[in-house]
């Protein structure tokens, strides 16, 4: 999703803290990322349902 420049841009200290762009791990997504696990909720969805993340299952009551 993001061009190799943007991650590049992304991966250099800023000049201020405020600054800092997280975007996910896998895809470079810049919206909706989770701190925690450092992807984004695209991604986060989708490992789950794989059983790819331990101690996370799909919701249903």
């Amino acid at each position: 999703m993001a061009t190799k420049a943007q991650t590049a841009k992304s991966n250099r200290k800023p000049k201020f803290s405020s600054r800092i762009v997280r975007r996910c791990q896998l895809t470079g997504r810049a919206r909706g990322v989770y701190r925690k696990f450092r992807i984004s909720r695209i991604m986060l969805r989708k490992l789950a349902l794989e059983g790819k993340i331990p101690g996370m299952r799909k919701a249903s009551w």
